[in-house]
């Protein structure tokens, strides 16, 4: 046992442990089935993990270059061009991150300074706040209400000052399953031109999007697309959520910016699963496919619980759905969720660590990336509360 014989200033002195590791950890000890940290529980694709093998038995297993390696660069840039109608740079706009939460952590690590303001819709994915502040920013929330969670432009707009830095959007929202709309985008980009505001956009969820909607990526908005830090990434996309890889578009003079922190904090991804990965991208049905394929499994998973006292509006995307319970209980989200793992042994991720106050409410977040039969028995438990 060691200890530490000095003093020790915690920069994230109320961090503790995440909300997802700790319902992890709690599914596992009540053998519970586990909704709650947002993976798959069916595999990723065989041609996609033989393909890595492959690389690695070509002898891709070295250091690749610190921006990612060329040919899976080119191939997002013809991805992006495809889907956006616009074509990043390779060589100074497109890097490879080891997934999207590090992505965002470089960008905030490259591009804010103290004092910076960011503004942040709650509720919001946890690491947000937390690499603002360890950049020496300061996270502006602004609460979202359910059950529609829309952003309220004029609030917006009074909230930027001369020290806002950066506004922070998700969509597909992770964990409202909210997706922004044409017009958000462009109020959003009436407020920000003529300023030097950043947005980081993280588009994890751009391909799990449902009842035939678009997905309104800030690339499709010009205003937006120059300013943006735009986050992607292929676990979420290709069922592979293990392996942390991912990618950053950004304009070449922030793009600048963010690899230069990235080249000190980790310097390259894992060189095979590159390789693989630019090889996949040809098959476009990989990615044009999983609207419809999570949007099966939403359908699925909200039909076995007609009839049932939880209450819900639809998911517009990602493979979360949120579930209220107040018709069941006036308990806390927390202790709801905990009773819910330990007692009927279905576990989910309550809302309120989402919010910085902790805000209470009476809903659950579930994912529903999992098999048919995984869904079903869930459900059946769920019915009976």
């Amino acid at each position: 046992m060691l200890q530490f014989p000095g003093t020790i200033r915690s920069k994230l002195p109320n961090a503790g442990i995440s909300i997802f590791s700790r319902m992890t950890a709690l599914a596992h000890q009540h053998n519970a089935i586990n909704l709650a940290q947002g993976f798959p529980d069916f595999p990723s694709s065989e041609k996609l993990i033989e393909l890595v093998n492959h690389y690695m038995h070509q002898g891709m297993n070295q250091y690749a270059p610190m921006p990612g390696v060329m040919q899976l660069r080119e191939a997002i840039a013809e991805k992006t061009e495809e889907i956006y109608s616009i074509t990043p740079d390779p060589e100074t706009e497109i890097t490879i991150v080891s997934g999207a939460t590090y992505g965002l952590y470089s960008a905030f690590q490259a591009l804010l300074h103290e004092g910076n303001e960011v503004i942040v819709f709650e509720p919001a994915y946890d690491s947000y706040v937390p690499g603002i502040t360890m950049a020496g920013g300061v996270p502006v929330p602004i609460q979202l209400q359910a059950p529609d969670y829309k952003i309220n432009w004029d609030l917006v707009k009074k909230r930027i000052n001369a020290h806002t830095r950066a506004i922070v959007l998700n969509s597909p929202q992770n964990p409202s399953g909210t997706v922004l709309k044409p017009n958000d985008l462009l109020q959003l980009a009436k407020l920000v031109k003529d300023t030097d505001i950043i947005i980081i956009s993280d588009e994890v969820y751009e391909h799990i999007i449902f009842d035939a909607v678009r997905h309104e990526g800030v690339l499709h908005y010009p205003e937006l697309a120059k300013r943006s830090v735009i986050i992607s990434s292929f676990g979420k996309t290709f069922h592979n959520t293990g392996w942390k890889i991912g990618y950053v578009i950004a304009a070449k003079e922030l793009t600048k910016e963010i690899r230069a922190v990235h080249q000190f904090m980790q310097f390259s991804v894992h060189t095979p699963s590159q390789y693989a990965l630019a090889d996949f991208l040809k098959d476009k049905q990989q990615y044009t496919m999983l609207p419809e394929f999570y949007q099966q499994k939403r359908d699925q998973f909200i039909n076995l619980l007609q009839g049932s006292r939880f209450k819900w509006k639809p998911a517009a995307g990602t493979y979360f759905q949120l579930l209220d319970y107040s018709a069941i209980s006036n308990k806390k989200d927390t202790d709801f969720a905990n009773e819910l793992t330990e007692k009927h042994k279905v576990a989910s991720i309550p809302l309120s660590p989402f919010y910085h106050n902790n805000s209470q409410g009476t809903m659950l977040r579930f994912c529903f990336a999992k098999s048919d039969g995984t869904l079903e028995k869930a459900a059946a438990i769920l019915q009976k509360i």
